[in-house]
């Protein structure tokens, strides 16, 4: 049998399949679902490692997929085929170990053993001892690297030639619109993608965070994908740092948002400065002043982080398309199995700072849990106070029953 021109092993693909189905998916362009995909898994993935092993692997076109944002508008995700994450993991696997380390420790989007509390805890602390923040975020990232600029630095990290040979080539591979028209691409790396959250690291690694650590090796700096903060000692630092790294991302084919980028005062009780802008977001959390009580118990104005407006939203929509006021054909245990994951996450991430901003969302799925009682038990409708003190009687009686009962949240079902 003639050998193969890349040697790729059949347990690295089988590897990478097991991560795809583990994250689950939509289908692609093809159709072909997960469960499609595993009809035949072995004629799948054999024939994978046949095509990637050969070098005749070509990707499909990625799936435009519109989603909303919690800010508002739109994100255009890029869908690839089951089959094409499944190769993108198998890349990943491959050229991962020899990227990561040298990423910075102040760069935690999408990077194994950090996580998005990490940069929101870190944020915290700088914030106490830093009075000005530039916070930044970039337009369109994923849209709009530059593929010659992108390759350059993947060519510096990678020396296995098929890795290289399929990372050009689903940097160049076409989007379908969801009218079936097919668009090339000419840059970016397609969000949605497996390998794009590695790429796209790699890419601000080089444009961003090498840079401000070589030029401004005294400025603490976080980064998470897109969305970045500086700290900064006076206002003019952060003016005039603002402008340098609006010329510096024009410079690699990016552009600052307009909007979302800004100077931010870090207020608190012992800050006498003023400033119009006092707040911003970061990762679903909004730092700004609040009343914060100390370790002894005394009450002081400080500059905290707490769950932002936009997730509170989000959540709050997730409750009701879920339309579980409604679903009197469950019972209370079957509801609690279908939204405790989702609700210990919530509360896991959200609750990490300043748990209390997260209680009025809690108030507000005990009242539709309520509003539920009231709709499925007849001597409850239109009765209030009742259904809420069944719920009491519940919480007090099983309070692990639901992720948040145990947590300061029974007895609020007004």
């Amino acid at each position: 049998m003639k050998a193969k021109p890349f040697v790729i092993s059949k347990q690295l693909v089988m590897q990478a399949y097991r991560l795809v189905k583990a994250n689950g998916g939509a289908a692609g362009v093809d159709h072909q679902s997960l469960d499609d995909f595993e009809e035949d898994l072995k004629s799948n993935l054999y024939r994978l490692w046949n095509r990637m092993s050969s070098g005749s692997y070509f990707p499909a076109p990625v799936k435009a997929v519109s989603i909303p944002k919690k800010s508002g508008g739109a994100r255009v995700l890029g869908v690839p085929t089951v089959t094409d994450r499944v190769a993108q993991t198998v890349v990943k696997l491959q050229i991962e170990p020899d990227i990561e380390p040298h990423f910075l420790n102040d760069s935690y989007g999408y990077r194994p053993g950090k996580s998005a509390l990490d940069a929101v805890g870190v944020t915290r602390k700088r914030c106490w001892r830093y009075d000005w923040v530039v916070e930044f975020d970039i337009r369109g990232l994923f849209d709009n690297i530059p593929h010659a600029l992108l390759l350059k630095a993947v060519r510096k990290h990678v020396r296995c030639h098929w890795a290289l040979l399929y990372v050009e080539r689903w940097l160049t591979a076409p989007r379908q619109q969801p009218d079936g028209c097919v668009v090339p691409r000419h840059q970016g790396t397609p969000q949605g993608g497996v390998v794009s959250p590695l790429l796209s690291n790699l890419f601000m690694h080089y444009v961003f965070d090498v840079w401000l650590t070589r030029h401004f090796p005294t400025i603490p700096w976080c980064r998470y994908a897109d969305d970045g903060l500086v700290h900064c000692h006076s206002q003019q630092q952060a003016r005039e740092l603002c402008d340098v790294l609006r010329r510096r991302f024009r410079e690699c084919g990016l552009e600052l948002h307009p909007q979302k980028t800004k100077i931010v005062y870090c207020k608190d009780g012992k800050r006498r400065g003023t400033y119009p802008v006092k707040t911003f977001d970061f990762l679903g959390y909004t730092f700004r002043g609040r009343t914060t009580r100390g370790a002894r118990g005394e009450l002081f104005f400080s500059f905290n982080p707490a769950v932002s407006t936009a997730a509170l939203k989000s959540m709050r929509h997730r409750i009701r398309k879920s339309n579980l006021r409604n679903r009197a054909d469950r019972n209370l245990e079957e509801i609690a199995r279908e939204f405790n994951p989702v609700l210990r996450g919530w509360i896991n991430y959200y609750g990490r700072f300043n748990r209390s901003a997260l209680y009025a969302f809690l108030r507000y799925f005990n009242q539709t849990l309520r509003a539920w009682v009231m709709r499925k038990y007849a001597r409850f409708r239109g009765k209030k106070t009742r259904a809420g003190q069944y719920l009491e009687r519940m919480a007090k009686a099983r309070p692990g029953l639901f992720a948040h009962w145990h947590c300061g949240m029974i007895g609020v079902f007004a």
